[in-house]
């Protein structure tokens, strides 16, 4: 099969995974960006500078979205430890607890919609997901180190 025809339509199945998430972060009460931002800020702090450049949207949007986050009491804005200019973005342990909400509602929907496969075919799809996480990460680690 040539790689043309192994990605046939993907971007199809991706959009209709991603209106999949997003009905579940609803229950949780976040939009995809928020949670990618906590989600983001669950493995530590971060300058929004930082925060943009791996989440690949600008500065601005950062600033917007985090100041929704902050104001739910899910996001804080500290100085930066020996830079009292500079601003970093913490998750607070409310946050910590909706990232969790937020998974846990994203597996139960994912958990759903694959309940339609065989057990090989479910197995396969989620070790999919695995890959893609792997090649998305190592995508996003090339391209900080490339800067």
């Amino acid at each position: 099969m040539s790689h043309e025809a192994s990605c046939s339509g993907a971007g199809r199945v991706a959009a209709r995974l991603a209106k999949q998430v997003e009905r579940a972060l609803a229950e949780v009460d976040l939009s995809l960006a928020q949670f990618r931002l906590i989600a983001n800020l669950s493995e530590g702090p971060s300058a929004a500078s930082a925060l943009a450049e791996r989440l690949i949207v600008s500065r601005p949007s950062v600033t917007a979205l985090a100041d929704g986050l902050v104001e739910r009491g899910l996001v804080e804005r500290r100085p930066e430890p020996g830079d009292r200019r500079s601003v970093i973005h913490v998750l607070t342990d409310k946050g910590a607890r909706v990232v969790g909400e937020a998974d846990a509602a994203i597996d139960r929907r994912l958990a759903a919609v694959a309940i339609e496969l065989a057990d090989t075919e479910r197995k396969r799809a989620f070790g999919g997901l695995r890959a893609w996480e792997k090649a998305l990460d190592q995508t996003r680690d090339r391209a900080l180190r490339e800067k």
